[in-house]
């Protein structure tokens, strides 16, 4: 019974380290300040709890619905892509709602990949990227994401040097955890990238609203050619504060659209209605609250990156995510980021990801999420500052 072949293949959750250290100090009453995942903290806007409550009350939504989601639904979400990129999607052969981004991301590598297909994954990368990949028995190619690097020569040279050839690409941006952003070239780079390796893309563009400074982040399906190479997943978790509402979209090349609703239809019914409902109004209602989330968010960037530059920290200002990845300082970068997160919840009783949770590359830093108001960001900034002295 302990010898699950896919279970086996999974590595221990780093992340479940940090969490259990977290959560024995708060058990002994100390005030640990987690910075450590990204949810976030505020409540879903007023007018989609609303419609929620509004639709939960008719019976006529409370039984099985459409594993692909409702059409409505896949109607609102194409009307998104034409008013905000110009993009022209079918509802019923190039978008499919999902539970999730990360469901839908893992049963589309488990519906695209076949045993040993080769996929090429930025790392660091969120876990589902990857574990998508390994758990659908594909071959992970990692492509080093790192600081001052090419990751588009990187990922030229893997994919020349990959035996057998890769059959898919998985990016993300801008990226959790490096918050790496890219411009619209990119993209033309990459479709053109696809055709010539024959791969199949998928973009997950979870933090499409969330950029800063004037930086607004492309869409994978607006260049041309994109929708007949790949698709790009959208979720409601982080523009419309929904992150327990489980709803996200996969969009573009209706190939993999129908194997990932083949897979859906053995699998789920859909999410319940009434969240559904909701989430179209999320979509075509107001959307001054998704600023007003983004803006948020920017404002505690600013407070955390300011003050960790202050207290001898050497961070740059992300113009994506709702993250900051923080190279560790130089006297503690040899412990590892694990150790590092260790010794943050220990001595200063703040909670971070380390950087080794989102593979290797990953390990000299760590990720701060932008889940706590200014003020205990300021209180975990004392708390930092308490690592070098007073």
């Amino acid at each position: 019974m302990d010898e699950f072949y896919r279970i086996k293949r999974l590595p221990p959750y780093v992340f479940a380290i940090v969490n259990d250290l977290k959560s024995k100090a708060r058990a002994r009453g100390e005030d640990v300040i987690d910075l450590g995942m990204g949810n976030p903290d505020h409540e879903t806007p007023k007018h989609i709890v609303d419609k929620l409550v509004e639709a939960a009350r008719n019976p006529r939504n409370h039984r099985y619905s459409a594993s692909k989601g409702i059409t409505r639904l896949r109607k609102a979400v194409t009307t998104w892509y034409r008013t905000r990129y110009g993009v022209e999607l079918d509802p019923e052969t190039e978008a499919i709602a999902t539970i999730g981004a990360k469901e839908g991301m893992a049963h589309l590598a488990l519906a695209v990949l076949q045993p040993g297909d080769g996929a090429l994954v930025p790392n660091p990368t969120y876990p589902i990227h990857s574990y998508s990949v390994v758990i659908a028995d594909g071959d992970l190619r990692s492509v080093p994401l790192v600081p001052g690097d090419d990751f588009f020569a990187r990922l030229q040279e893997t994919a020349r040097l990959a035996w057998p050839k890769a059959k898919l690409l998985i990016l993300s941006f801008p990226h959790n955890p490096t918050t790496a952003c890219v411009d619209r070239d990119f993209f033309v780079k990459v479709v053109d990238f696809a055709r010539e390796h024959h791969l199949m893309v998928v973009h997950d563009f979870a933090y499409a609203d969330f950029t800063f400074d004037g930086y607004k982040a492309p869409s994978f399906l607006e260049v041309p050619g994109a929708k007949e190479v790949g698709v790009e997943i959208f979720s409601l978790s982080k523009s419309y504060n929904m992150p327990g509402w489980r709803v996200g979209f996969v969009c573009g090349n209706s190939t993999m659209i129908h194997a990932l609703a083949r897979i859906k239809s053995y699998l789920d019914y859909g999410a319940f209605q009434p969240i559904q409902i909701a989430a179209i109004i999320a979509l075509e209602g107001e959307q001054g609250c998704v600023s007003d989330i983004v803006e948020l968010h920017r404002k505690r960037r600013d407070v955390l990156v300011n003050g960790l530059n202050k207290i001898g920290w050497k961070v740059e200002k992300p113009k994506g995510t709702m993250f900051v990845w923080a190279p560790i300082p130089e006297e503690f970068r040899s412990m590892g980021s694990l150790e590092f997160s260790k010794l943050l919840i220990q001595e200063c009783k703040v909670a971070v990801s380390p950087g080794i949770g989102f593979g290797e590359y990953g390990d000299g830093h760590v990720r701060f999420a932008l889940v706590e108001n200014e003020q205990r960001i300021r209180q975990a900034l004392r708390g930092l500052k308490s690592l070098s002295g007073p």
